[in-house]
């Protein structure tokens, strides 16, 4: 039976992992980095998740010698690995590429206001980019350079950054060009004020989904500040969880809390607009 419940419990904390996984997907963005600083970044945050999962194991394995509750090798470091994550603040692509394309506008608008053109001053722009921006900015200078139209090289950047504000600088770019760059100053002043906009309601909803995040790692802390002070000096009070049935629930009541984290995240994750800029088919 107890080899049951351990089984019972490595599918459950699994079944949560992978769950998370599945929820939390996305295509990796552009390394800001250097390869080489890329890489070593990689290596240190598998490092500290290696040492994370010994120590867990560790502890968990002492746990369960002194408790006499053998599943608590599983949950240890199945919580110990899964916990971080369900409490962190989600990455805010959306916030940090708005920022990017922000600056881009605004020096672009800069350098349309010398009288160069939008294909001149895309080029120029390319060089002073933000690092957000800047591998989808030379590659559009790049297809410039072969011979692309910039209505279908500012296309195909719209493709890459895959975002509705992005889509609508890049349009009114396409549409100026198309005009041989009449209005394009006034266009990207506008628009740099309604990124700003934007921006400020953004940062605003930012923090208002990082409350939850502070009360519910709060919570979690002193739940389980109590519940291990209760453990060490309660007595027999949680002697049951020592039998089989009892190590079923215990996994089954640390799934549930730890779905009830992955609810709650997704919960606070941005929702996804809807572009306007799309190929043809």
């Amino acid at each position: 039976m107890i080899a049951l419940a351990a089984l019972c419990g490595v599918l459950i904390a699994g079944g949560a992992w992978v769950m998370f996984v599945g929820f939390n997907s996305h295509t990796p963005p552009v390394p800001k980095l250097p390869t080489g600083l890329w890489t070593k970044a990689v290596d240190k945050r598998r490092r500290r998740l290696l040492l994370v999962l010994l120590a867990s194991l560790l502890l968990g394995t002492v746990a369960a010698v002194i408790t006499g509750w053998w599943l608590l090798v599983v949950i240890v470091p199945a919580v110990a690995l899964v916990l971080p994550l369900l409490l962190s603040a989600p990455e805010n692509r959306e916030l940090e590429l708005l920022q990017a394309i922000d600056r881009w506008v605004r020096t672009l608008g800069s350098l349309l206001t010398t009288g160069r053109s939008i294909f001149d001053a895309v080029r120029i722009s390319s060089r002073q980019a933000p690092a957000l921006l800047a591998p989808s900015l030379r590659r559009l200078t790049a297809r410039l350079d072969d011979r692309w139209s910039i209505e279908q090289a500012l296309l195909a950047m719209a493709d890459e950054l895959d975002s509705p504000d992005a889509d609508a600088v890049l349009a009114a770019l396409a549409l100026a060009a198309q005009r041989g760059g009449t209005g394009a100053s006034a266009t990207l002043a506008a628009l740099a004020d309604n990124l700003q906009d934007r921006l400020r309601s953004l940062r605003e909803i930012s923090t208002e989904r990082a409350k939850p995040r502070f009360v519910v790692r709060q919570v979690t802390l002193i739940t389980a500040t109590v519940l291990c002070l209760a453990l060490v000096f309660g007595g027999t009070f949680f002697a049951p969880f020592g039998t089989p049935l009892g190590q079923l629930l215990l996994s089954i009541l640390v799934a549930a809390y730890l779905g009830s984290l992955m609810f709650l995240r997704q919960m606070t994750l941005p929702r996804g607009r809807q572009r306007i800029l799309r190929r043809p088919a």
